[in-house]
């Protein structure tokens, strides 16, 4: 693919696994070609609204929204300005692609391994949070063929972990996290983790601040920019 074509196909994928997650929550989303949205959820780090097209509008974004509830938009293009309709930015981030060799190279030590089970998704949960599960990915999301939370482990040990979905000729990476490893090995093995799953599928997603950085040094070319932006604090990534 093309840059402007991987571009369109990350921000596709990025809202299909948005879609997941919040309709595993019971709040699927609505898709037109422009934007998504699912405006009553409350969910941490997912966003209400997705823009699809660079010349979504800011009112399209919130057309939906209840004044009085958080509510957060990931302009996918970093077109907009929704000072306006009451929000404000979080962060700024970049959209990335690669299409790495999937073979892992020889003594990188680590392994990664899918997620299988309710408990074990839980045990993730509480590694990628740093602290207790707050029950964000539900079991429902084991079952889903096109998503794969993956456990990496060194000597046994959780050492971190991502999460992949296939959709749109892509494999989106999210949800990247170490527990006692440098960012920079774990997310060269990460990559190649996420890109063994579907062969032959560049893999995509989007990153800021260190994790950016991680990402660029594992081969991951910039596509570009993107904005997120909320009404109340606490919409993070991914």
């Amino acid at each position: 693919m093309r840059a402007e074509a991987l571009l369109r196909a990350a921000v596709a994928n990025n809202a299909r696994w948005c879609d997941a997650v919040c309709r595993s929550h019971g709040h699927p989303g609505t898709f037109t070609e422009r934007v998504w949205v699912s405006a009553r959820h409350a969910l941490p780090f997912y966003p209400n609204a997705i823009t699809l097209s660079a010349d979504v509008t800011a009112a399209e974004t919130v057309a939906d929204q209840d004044p009085s509830r958080p509510y957060g938009v990931k302009d996918s293009f970093a077109r907009l300005d929704l000072s306006a309709v009451g929000l404000a930015p979080v962060f700024d981030a970049d959209w990335i692609s690669v299409l790495p060799e999937p073979e892992a190279p020889a003594g990188d030590g680590l392994r990664w391994d899918p997620v299988t089970d309710p408990d074990e998704l839980t045990r993730w949960e509480t590694a990628w949070a740093g602290g207790g599960a707050a029950g964000l990915f539900r079991p429902v999301l084991l079952a889903d063929p096109r998503c794969t939370v993956l456990a990496c482990r060194r000597g046994g040990a959780v050492a971190g972990g991502a999460i992949a979905y296939s959709a749109g000729g892509v494999t989106g990476i999210s949800n990247v996290f170490k527990t006692a490893l440098p960012a920079g090995p774990l997310w060269a093995s990460a990559v190649r983790a996420v890109a063994a799953l579907r062969p032959g599928l560049p893999v995509v997603g989007y990153e800021h601040g260190a994790d950016l950085d991680a990402a660029r040094q594992a081969g991951c070319q910039i596509l570009g920019p993107l904005r997120v932006w909320a009404r109340a604090p606490g919409l993070d990534q991914p």
